[in-house]
């Protein structure tokens, strides 16, 4: 039991403290705390947004720092460094204390949520999660979600890429807690994989280095041979259809009409019609299919003879005289 409530003591101390600075570098955009312990003494690593708040003119908030570490956490030989942050917007408390100040000054929290998230999204983030819990709208305690993205919930996935930020905006109302959490942009979640291919692969991928095979040879001959065998086949017609002569149009004489016109007609000359074709007699596939002597005609009976009459002799008819002339002018 005694080495489990010293192990307790130990994180108590270090959350004291994680809160200590947090009050007092407020201003510089704290971002993290990394304490261990040393052969000479403790090493404390502050991240931050601004630097140059935290050292402060000639190191003098740096020194101050130091003295109430040891002092008031009982620390052994405190050393302080302060890092830069790389990229506020991926760091998860940077930003719930951001979007805690924001609320106070008087966003909308559906506003500064989805601005937030928005803004952990383009800075190339895998995914993130805003919760803010208070008096959002009402009398009553509300909670609201904004995320986006892949998130862990739990699992080794959540302690190894998941990153967590809390703050806390004091309201008219009441306050708000602010939660953010964000997934590594370098996160590899368990579901994504690669494949290596065994070594026989890679050996038979290694061997066409060397030189290819005699079958792989021959068998790129062939292919060669059938496709200039194909291209001499196409190139054949084109060949014949340009050797060919071109057909020469016979030259029209004068007074003669181009082919396929027609000649008009010379005045006084009639238009001679054109030859119709007498049109083969049709025989009806009924009649064909008939033998010879149906087709043929019955005989006929025989002819009586026809009694001969004596001929006539033609009768010779009277002359007519010529009236004279005078007759017919009297008359």
């Amino acid at each position: 039991m005694a080495s489990e409530r010293k192990f307790v003591t130990e994180n108590i101390r270090r959350v004291l403290l994680k809160e200590y600075l947090m009050s007092r570098v407020g201003r510089a955009g704290f971002g993290g705390l990394d304490v261990q312990r040393t052969p000479m003494g403790t090493r404390v690593t502050l991240i931050t947004e601004r630097p140059g708040l935290v050292i402060g003119r000639r190191g003098e908030a740096i020194k101050s720092l130091t003295r109430a570490i040891e002092e008031d956490f009982n620390f052994n030989n405190p050393q302080i460094e302060v890092q830069e942050v790389e990229n506020p917007n991926l760091n998860a408390q940077i930003m719930a204390e951001k979007l805690a100040n924001a609320l106070e000054r008087g966003w909308h929290f559906r506003r500064a949520g989805h601005s937030t998230v928005r803004r952990i999204m383009d800075s190339g983030a895998r995914g993130c999660q805003v919760i803010i819990a208070g008096k959002l709208t009402g009398a009553r305690h509300r909670t609201e979600k904004f995320k986006e993205g892949h998130i862990k919930y739990c699992g080794q996935a959540k302690l190894d890429w998941m990153q967590q930020g809390f703050a806390v905006a004091k309201l008219k109302p009441g306050v708000m807690g602010i939660t953010v959490q964000i997934m590594h942009p370098n996160a590899k979640l368990p579901d994504e994989i690669d494949i290596i291919p065994p070594p026989a692969e890679a050996a038979s991928a290694a061997a066409p280095q060397a030189g290819p095979a005699p079958d792989l040879k021959a068998d790129e001959k062939k292919v060669s041979d059938a496709v200039a065998e194909l291209k001499k086949t196409a190139e054949k017609p084109s060949a014949e259809a340009a050797q060919k002569p071109k057909r020469v149009r016979p030259k029209k004489k004068e007074g003669e009409a181009a082919p396929g016109t027609e000649v008009p007609a010379a005045p006084g000359e009639e238009k001679k019609a054109p030859k119709k074709r007498k049109k083969k007699e049709e025989v009806k596939p009924a009649e064909a299919a008939k033998p010879a002597e149906a087709t043929a005609p019955a005989a006929l009976p025989a002819e009586r003879p026809v009694p001969q009459l004596p001929a006539e002799t033609p009768k010779e008819e009277p002359e007519k005289k010529p009236e004279p002339a005078d007759e017919k002018k009297e008359a």
